[in-house]
């Protein structure tokens, strides 16, 4: 980009204008996905267009593996800004192409961030990448400097010149994680980068299916029964004790004995399943209240921390899945000669279960009332 048009006095007079670009370096990453990247400080008053290219390929690609180019805005006032990870178009070629993002920076910009995005195990290729910025006089995208834009920079050094990264070059050790080379891949091109990702941990959560140790209808059943459990424990897990036993109203239950109640109601159908058998004298003291909540559930759960109640959750779960393994597709559907159900809707029904009351824990979080102020004032001691 040519600054000192961009600076020029007549840009400066007559619109007012200005754009100021310096380079920083950001970084994102979780354990199932890595990102190199750059950032540049942006301001301007004027809405003006961005595109930002680059050669990408990915090879052996898994069931979630994909790569892509991204940039993000960030803005000065703590809104959104423009943002683009080609989560709708990810790189899944084998093949060399290129690839652009076009957005915007506006008054609100501070930083415009860019990079590119490795998620799961795979080989991701990245070369030649290209970032052309509006001129504010002539309207025209004008190439703008990106630091070791195709990796030809300190082509021998172990950490990744001109970007920032997390992960380190290929060497003997590397066995689990993400690190990188530079390879002439191309006989058209010179080096480009590869990030690999090896035995990478996939979270599968949100992939309902056949799972590793069980068969397939049982694996789609245990995938869909621990998705909604993840679901539970992630909106509950950061409550205290007043928020747990708070009561909406008289007749309410508060999301600690429903939790409970989630637990209890697995446990009556492993029972159910495994053992074809209901509560003994022992286990009706113990999980009563919490199977059928009212008053005794309103009673009996109060005053415990999340941890208690998700201790319990858990380990009932623990068992589902151990006793689950141990049995086959053919079990779902078998039909106990005493009821009308067969195993399936039961383990259906523990699953569904959850969804229902997750909705209702949902409702009563959304309306706990703010924790009261306890400033306490001092009396003063009359003499």
């Amino acid at each position: 980009m040519n600054i000192s048009k961009l600076f020029s006095r007549k840009s400066m007079l007559l619109l007012f204008l200005f754009y100021f670009i310096s380079y920083t370096t950001e970084l994102y990453s979780q354990d199932d996905w890595t990102s190199f990247t750059q950032s540049i400080k942006i301001t301007t008053n004027k809405k003006l267009k961005f595109k930002l290219s680059a050669s990408v390929k990915v090879e052996d690609i898994g069931k979630v593996t994909w790569g892509s180019i991204w940039a993000r805005v960030d803005n000065k006032n703590d809104e959104d800004g423009f943002f683009d990870n080609m989560g709708n178009r990810p790189v899944l070629s084998d093949t060399w192409k290129t690839y652009e993002i076009n957005g915007y920076i506006d008054e609100n910009s501070e930083y415009l961030v860019f990079g590119g995005i490795c998620s799961s195990n795979g080989k991701f290729y990245f070369d030649d990448f290209k970032l052309y910025i509006e001129n504010i006089d002539t309207g025209e995208l004008e190439k703008t400097t990106i630091n070791n834009s195709d990796f030809e920079k300190n082509i021998d050094a172990p950490k990744l010149s001109g970007w920032r990264t997390n992960f380190q070059r290929i060497n003997a050790d590397f066995t689990k994680g993400y690190a990188f080379n530079l390879v002439k891949d191309d006989p058209e091109k010179n080096h480009s980068i590869v990030i690999i990702g090896k035995n990478i941990k996939i979270y599968d959560s949100y992939l309902i299916g056949e799972r590793e140790e069980y068969t397939p209808q049982m694996g789609t059943l245990v995938s869909m029964l621990n998705n909604l459990s993840e679901r539970v424990e992630a909106h509950v897990k950061n409550l205290n004790q007043r928020e747990l036993d708070h009561l909406h109203d008289e007749k309410a239950n508060s999301i600690g004995a429903l939790i409970m109640h989630l637990a209890a109601a697995e446990k009556i159908y492993q029972l159910y399943t495994f053992e074809n058998r209901g509560f003994n004298d022992e286990e009706r003291a113990f999980w009563g209240p919490a199977l059928n909540l009212d008053d005794a559930g309103r009673e009996t759960y109060k005053g415990h921390d999340v941890e208690y109640y998700l201790n319990i959750y858990k380990e009932v779960r623990a068992v589902t899945l151990k006793e689950l393994k141990k049995r086959d597709d053919s079990w779902l559907k078998k039909t106990n000669p005493t009821r009308e159900y067969n195993n399936h809707y039961y383990w259906f029904h523990v699953m569904e279960h959850q969804s229902s009351h997750l909705g209702q824990i949902l409702f009563l979080k959304k309306r706990i009332p703010p924790e009261p102020n306890m400033k306490l004032k001092e009396k003063k001691k009359i003499d």
